[in-house]
């Protein structure tokens, strides 16, 4: 079961990639907030459908739920702009990993100190490996996107030598 929740939350990466390029081209030709604002109302439409005839009655509402739990939200709107802004600018693979570092610093931050009510996951030296890798990922995928922006060299030709 936890390799299908695995291959679901890769999909899912897959789709916010997917997701973020689309916005990202959109952004550049409509603007960053109007097609944030798209992505935001199609988000609220199709969620209210679903929670409408789908979602059970929880304890608690919004309402009710700590205040501090809401904050998410506005991390969402942020995470968009920045996307939308990015993602034409600097590609769709640097976009990627660069938030999905971000991510991961974060959720290894998270779980070695169990912020927000989570269990603590030490930090060892697997998981500083894995940053480590990742940021090398990152570092080669953003030159590359570099050196194939650098304006093509000019060879001259010498007429004078028929060599």
């Amino acid at each position: 079961m936890i390799y299908i929740m695995l291959l679901v939350v890769i999909l899912g990466g897959a789709v916010l990639c997917a997701q973020s390029s689309i916005n990202g081209r959109l952004g550049s030709e409509v603007g960053v907030l109007e097609s944030s604002w798209l992505t935001f109302v199609m988000g609220t439409l199709i969620s209210f459908l679903i929670a409408f005839f789908f979602e059970p009655q929880y304890s608690l509402n919004l309402f009710t739920a700590p205040r501090w739990q809401l904050t998410g939200a506005f991390f969402g709107v942020t995470y968009m702009l920045i996307v939308v802004f990015a993602m034409p600018r600097l590609g769709a693979a640097a976009t990627t990993v660069a938030v999905i570092s971000g991510q991961l610093v974060m959720s290894l931050l998270i779980d070695n100190f169990g912020w927000f009510n989570n269990a603590v996951i030490t930090m060892d030296g697997s998981r500083v490996a894995a940053l480590v890798l990742l940021a090398i990922a990152l570092f080669f995928i953003y030159k590359s996107n570099v050196t194939a922006k650098s304006p093509p060299t000019i060879h001259s030709v010498d007429l004078d030598n028929n060599c």
